[in-house]
């Protein structure tokens, strides 16, 4: 059984007193590959090691989080395009919109995701979407974009069916992580309706930690509660949750 995170931030300052540990617990409970997405420019570096320490493992991506969207968007941006041009990443992300913390940037959010995606189509790479409240505004944009070279991850999913079923119809599969193990979750109870072949698995580690460890440091490790709780939704084995769902991240990452 193969186990595929397809977003964790285990470069983390988290990690930091345990880090090879932990991933070592991941690789022990099945997780072998490991998604990892981009904040800014100052993870860089980190990302770079992570990579070096577990070259066949971990596979990078580069991108703008939404909620580091500031004054310097556009050099973080010429930043990201300078990266592409030197070497291979394997998505652009994490990219989108999160109106919770600041929706004074908003503009500039929307910017910076659009120029993103078009990043994402000049080479030919899936996208990685955070969102956080703002549905509305993300559609808007994957509206605009959307085509066959649009196609990727609709990272943390925790909309309604009718959200995911729009998100779907932008070639765009579903990252469940922990939130579906929540009692407030809300999504474990429509998630049945949405067809196994448009989920994959993550943790979003080191937030959104599972039932049981809500509140406390989230591993990749600890994905294992959400291929339980899915096998419980989709009545399917781990086995089975684990082969599909990696699959998925196949057909979306290419390798």
């Amino acid at each position: 059984m193969i186990i595929t995170d397809t977003h964790t931030h285990l470069y983390s300052e988290s990690f930091d007193e345990d880090r090879d540990v932990m991933i070592q617990r991941a690789i022990d409970a099945n997780v072998e590959r490991f998604f990892i997405p981009a904040i800014d420019s100052t993870y860089v570096d980190r990302m770079y090691d992570l990579e070096k320490s577990f070259p066949d493992r971990v596979h990078l991506m580069m991108g703008l989080h939404p909620t580091h969207v500031q004054e310097n968007y556009k050099s973080e941006l010429q930043f990201i395009e300078n990266q592409f041009q030197q070497r291979d990443f394997i998505a652009v992300g994490e990219i989108g919109i999160d109106l919770y913390w600041d929706k004074s940037t908003l503009q500039i959010q929307q910017e910076a995701f659009r120029y993103q995606i078009q990043l994402a189509k000049k080479y030919k790479l899936p996208i990685v979407i955070h969102c956080r409240e703002a549905f509305d505004e993300v559609f808007e944009i994957l509206e605009e974009e959307k085509g066959d070279d649009l196609f990727g991850i609709f990272h943390c999913f925790t909309g309604t069916l009718d959200h995911a079923k729009k998100a779907i119809s932008y070639n765009l599969k579903l990252g469940i992580g922990g939130v579906v193990t929540f009692k407030n979750g809300k999504i474990d109870k429509f998630l049945a309706e949405v067809p196994l072949k448009h989920i994959v698995l993550e943790t979003d580690a080191p937030y959104l930690a599972p039932t049981p460890f809500r509140g406390k440091r989230n591993e990749s490790s600890y994905i294992i509660n959400v291929v339980e709780k899915l096998a419980e939704i989709y009545n399917m084995s781990l086995a089975e949750i684990a082969e599909i769902t990696t699959q998925n991240s196949k057909d979306i990452f290419g390798i």
